[in-house]
């Protein structure tokens, strides 16, 4: 099948096409799941949760937005839908999520797995670098290098502006830098 254009695919799913919400759930499932299973470290509610959100567009499909560039509204979107979720689940449970607009992720080896020893050594020392950044320089990161998003898109999910993404992203790789060359010091 010949790759569309987002604006094609979102156009002609407003417009019921099956085919289109085909492409739009093959597409963008798995990198939003990734980012779910982050968000909320839950497989069954990542699952639940993104199945129903994708349910939730088709069905309102006729009241969305047009769109020109799809991602960054999907990832907003069920970042929301997630975090509603699973605040609504915390009540029942008795746990806050009070500040549900900074997310904690966390990175695991086996995201960064190559197929050499000496890699997996490196990625193992990266995750927990990773792991040790605060969490919007994390969720800016997994982002970025981890779903391909631009800048100006992550902005829009994260719900701050380009410049900020911009100092976020440059203070994480600065961070990482600083913390390889202290363990290159003492190995």
């Amino acid at each position: 099948m010949e790759k569309f254009t987002d604006k094609f695919i979102w156009k002609s799913l407003k417009e019921g096409d099956l085919n289109a919400f085909s492409v739009l759930f093959e597409s963008f499932y798995p990198k939003l799941h990734g980012y779910g299973l982050k968000i909320s470290k839950d497989a069954a509610i990542t699952e639940d949760t993104l199945q129903d959100f994708f349910l939730y567009i088709y069905e309102h499909r006729e009241n969305l937005s047009d769109l020109d560039i799809i991602a960054p509204y999907l990832f907003t979107s069920y970042r929301r839908f997630l975090l509603k979720v699973m605040k609504k689940n915390a009540k029942l449970k008795y746990i806050d999520y009070a500040d549900e607009t900074i997310v904690d992720l966390k990175f695991t080896p086996e995201e960064l797995l190559t197929n050499q020893e000496t890699e997996r050594f490196k990625d193992k020392n990266l995750s927990e670098l990773l792991n040790k950044l605060p969490k919007r320089q994390k969720e800016a990161i997994y982002l970025k290098y981890y779903s391909g998003l631009k800048a100006t898109e992550i902005s829009e999910i994260m719900g701050i502006n380009y410049q900020s993404v911009v100092n976020t992203l440059h203070k994480a790789i600065k961070s990482l830098k600083e913390e390889v060359a202290i363990i290159k010091l003492f190995n």
